[in-house]
């Protein structure tokens, strides 16, 4: 059965495997997840679930949202996820989702959204090599150098690696290995890192559409 989480990133850690060796992790407070709307072929075109995490104030939510959340019966909840499972006939409306849905040692897909860098040049935005700093390349050793807009066609095309905003796009990081489940305080230890920053809410599932 295929599986998929909201959580929330916590930080980074290590901990010790049973051979003492030390595994960088990730810990994300995953769920709980309330289902909140259930999508099927017949009126929507295709099989999904909606789950909801996070609880919210019920007056910080638009009266479409309030209608939406009543319909299922469920409190408000702040972050809202669509999971496109290939078989969705195990959940229903009200069901809770926990990070016991995972076990250790599955292998999972965690989406999030980066970091925040600012403005940032060509060399740390793209990884652009730098001129040398000597023999006359003058205080241009980090420029993006000539762009071979010539007279023809005396323009820059779309989509060249220039300096611009860097951060805050979605990221996906796949085939990260569960190391640790905490049933209790639903947390769960990716190995490795996940992308966003702290508090930042992330997806995981075992590489399903969310």
């Amino acid at each position: 059965m295929q599986k998929g989480i909201i959580g929330k990133k916590i930080g980074m850690t290590q901990i010790f495997d049973e051979k003492g060796n030390v595994v960088p992790v990730t810990v994300i407070e995953a769920g709980p997840c309330v289902v909140v709307q259930k999508k099927t072929v017949e009126n929507d075109g295709y099989e999904a679930v909606q789950f909801g995490f996070g609880d919210v104030t019920p007056k910080h939510v638009n009266k479409p949202q309030q209608g939406h959340f009543a319909k299922a019966d469920v409190a408000a909840k702040r972050t809202l996820r669509e999971f496109r499972f290939d078989d969705c006939s195990a959940l229903n409306l009200g069901d809770i989702v926990k990070a016991d849905t995972f076990a250790v040692g599955d292998h999972v897909d965690v989406v999030g959204i980066s970091k925040g860098k600012g403005y940032a040049g060509a060399i740390k935005r793209w990884n652009h090599s730098r001129l040398k700093e000597t023999h006359g390349s003058g205080p241009v050793a980090r420029h993006a150098g000539s762009l071979g807009a010539c007279s023809s066609p005396s323009r820059v095309f779309k989509g060249m690696k220039a300096a611009g905003h860097l951060g805050v796009e979605r990221v996906t990081v796949q085939n990260q290995a569960i190391v640790k489940i905490d049933v209790e305080n639903n947390l769960i230890a990716i190995k490795g890192a996940i992308p966003g920053p702290r508090g930042g809410i992330v997806v995981v599932s075992d590489s399903v559409k969310a």
